[in-house]
């Protein structure tokens, strides 16, 4: 069994207090034997407003963001899934939300970048992501020492076929910051039905609290087992959720009930 942890964070428009933040619950995650953490969406900056994040953007391979997560991976001897960081495209107005993969001596293994951008309209709550991001193309799984893990960002989990067309995973990564709105109705129907469909489990950490830009979300980082059971949740505020990803507990439902094998379209 492999100790994961999911970061929950209340990120600021600044990125620097934002670094300082994950920097310190990364360390408290390693020093609770956890081998694999992941960081929120928006975990290094979540602007007073939308075109913040492009200001603050990084070329591929270079800035402070994925310099930060390099050497926290290396110097806590973990894996770190890096949320989202946002990348440098061809539009000078637009930038790529990267979730970015760090192994335990501070290389970069894999970077996905978010395929479904989040779009909404109700009441006053409006939000358009494709203002000021650029789509990915394809969805991203990686062979670790933990097993196969898969990376997806927030509005992904909405999409099942997304999830299905990336083949078998032992764990799902879904670094979100979901609406307090939106992640009251749908956050845990949506995490737990993707772990139980796909027998895995589903890593969530996300962003969960009030933040200075007026912006509130939901919260309630959480992990999942492959039978849908929440093994660990924290409702609001910034922290650590701890959990034990056993191979062993994949292939006991999988032999249980092996609906993977069942599936009659592919």
């Amino acid at each position: 069994m492999t100790r994961i942890a999911a970061i929950q964070m209340v990120s600021a428009p600044e990125v620097a207090p934002n670094l300082a933040a994950a920097g310190r619950l990364i360390d408290a995650a390693a020093a609770a034997g956890a081998k694999l953490v992941a960081l929120p969406e928006y975990f290094c900056i979540l602007g007073r407003h939308e075109t913040d994040k492009v200001k603050a953007r990084e070329r591929e391979g270079s800035g402070p963001i994925q310099d930060f997560l390099a050497d926290a991976a290396r110097r806590n001897h973990v894996w770190i899934v890096g949320g989202t960081v946002p990348l440098a495209t061809g539009n000078q107005d637009k930038v790529r939300s990267a979730c970015l993969v760090f192994d335990a001596t501070g290389r970069r293994v894999a970077r996905y970048d978010k395929m479904h951008l989040f779009w909404l309209s109700l009441g006053e709550q409006k939000f358009d992501e494709s203002r000021t991001i650029e789509p990915g193309e394809a969805p991203v799984t990686l062979e670790t020492p933990f097993g196969r893990l898969g990376l997806s960002v927030c509005y992904d989990v909405r999409f099942p076929e997304f999830y299905r067309a990336a083949g078998t995973v032992d764990a799902w990564l879904v670094p979100s910051a979901f609406t307090a709105t939106t992640g009251a109705a749908h956050w845990d129907t949506l995490l737990r039905a993707r772990a139980i469909e796909n027998q895995c489990y589903v890593i969530a950490p996300a962003q969960g609290g009030a933040h200075p830009n007026g912006r509130r979300t939901h919260g309630h980082s959480m992990i999942v087992d492959p039978w849908g059971e929440v093994l660990a949740c924290r409702e609001q505020g910034e922290g650590v959720v701890l959990a034990e990803l056993d191979p062993a507990r994949v292939a006991e439902v999988r032999q249980s009930l092996p609906a993977l094998g069942h599936r009659k379209m592919r």
